[in-house]
């Protein structure tokens, strides 16, 4: 196979030839398994900058997920770090296709990297593709578009000290932006993670103080939105491919799942970052048929932002109520955790899978399988090294 080969100029291809395809392809089909890689490590990278996200590799959990496509049957999967050694790697191995399971790097808007480079290099992926990555990742962005979208989310305004906002201005800014609202306020980093660096201030004069103190851990810009005072949620969403009971099934809707409440300890304004407490079965609960209108409002905001964003892969949606009970979207995170679930740990989105009749291997089946099922329905001529495997 070489880079002029073509495409084939007729394949066939639906839903139900997928289980035939996938069996050439266990045998056949060289998958990369991608966490983040480490700044630290000699020859990692040319020189060491920042990441304003907070280094973390996800390593344990890409082989997790590596570990559940062996079970599956897939033959030749290779767990690699993200950094400058990849390309190289990628190559050496002659994969095919790219699992994502990495948050970057270094330097800015990092989650975007590595889709951006393995577009370059011609290679496919599970995952987001580079504006979706960042657009998802700064919180700034996104809730820029669910504004355009007239889906709720809290009222906001973004704030870097290099903007040098005088008392007037600042005022101005916050009047425009909040009105007559006083506090209470959070303070948090545009681009993120596990709910770090995150501030709830009581009045307007905290915010500047916690501003310079965001931008102090991060070098970036602040967030400022109003404090929702009420319950808080989250729903996983991914494609119309799914795989449960040993079948595939294309839906007519994205597939919404684990809607979940975050269960707040007495006087925790916000969840604690899992860096902080493990995220336990005691610290969430289940939206269950017995609050259905609740539960069908969450998945149908869920399956919205998926299809309004041209999302290709899974997102977990997090939102909180107001005093009212109304639901505003907080922000989509574009690499939830794919944890494997212990006795005692799990993870937010893997947790209400069993009211589906679906393992953790049926997840991550049925998410590259709806990559699979994209890739042959919509961009053929991206994949003929893949196509040829089938012959």
């Amino acid at each position: 196979m070489t880079a002029k080969t073509l495409p084939k100029t007729h394949f066939d291809y639906n839903i139900t030839l997928l289980p035939t395809y996938l069996e050439k392809l266990f045998s056949r089909l060289r998958i990369a398994v991608i966490h983040g890689g480490d700044p630290n490590r000699e020859g990692a990278v040319i020189y060491k900058t920042h990441n304003p996200r907070a280094t973390k590799t996800y390593e344990a959990v890409a082989h997790d997920i590596a570990n559940a496509l062996r079970a599956i049957g897939f033959q030749h999967v290779f767990v690699m770090a993200d950094d400058m050694t990849l390309p190289a790697k990628l190559k050496q191995y002659n994969i095919h296709l790219a699992w994502l399971n990495t948050g970057g790097v270094q330097g800015y808007n990092p989650v975007a990297h590595t889709p951006a480079l393995l577009e370059m290099l011609g290679v496919p992926y599970v995952g987001h593709n580079p504006l979706n990555s960042s657009t998802l990742d700064n919180k700034h962005a996104f809730k820029r578009e669910l504004q355009a979208l007239g889906i709720k989310t809290a009222p906001f305004m973004t704030w870097h000290p290099s903007q040098d906002l005088g008392d007037r201005r600042l005022q101005e800014r916050l009047t425009q932006t909040f009105g007559d609202y006083r506090g209470p306020f959070l303070v948090k980093p545009i681009s993120g993670r596990a709910s770090l660096n995150i501030h709830v201030v009581d009045t307007v004069e905290a915010i500047a103080p916690a501003v310079q103190q965001v931008h102090r851990v991060t070098h970036n810009t602040a967030l400022i939105e109003t404090y929702l005072p009420g319950r808080e949620f989250c729903v996983s969403v991914c494609g119309y491919v799914t795989h449960k009971k040993g079948e595939f099934h294309k839906n007519p809707q994205p597939f919404a799942f684990s809607t979940i409440e975050r269960v707040l300890e007495k006087d925790e304004r916000i969840f604690t970052s899992m860096d902080k407490k493990a995220i336990t079965v005691n610290r969430m609960r289940l939206v269950g048929n017995d609050d259905g209108e609740l539960k069908q409002e969450l998945i149908e905001l869920a399956r919205r932002i998926y299809w309004d964003f041209s999302l290709n892969t899974l997102v977990r949606i997090d939102i909180r109520a107001d005093e009212n009970g109304v639901l505003h979207v907080l922000e989509a995170n574009p690499k939830p955790d794919l944890k494997r679930p212990t006795e005692n740990v799990t993870s937010l989105v893997v947790q209400g899978l069993g009211e589906y009749q679906m393992s953790y291997e049926d997840l991550i089946l049925s998410l590259i399988g709806d990559r699979l099922d994209y890739l042959f329905t919509h961009h053929l001529h991206i994949i003929p090294h893949i196509v040829a495997l089938l012959d």
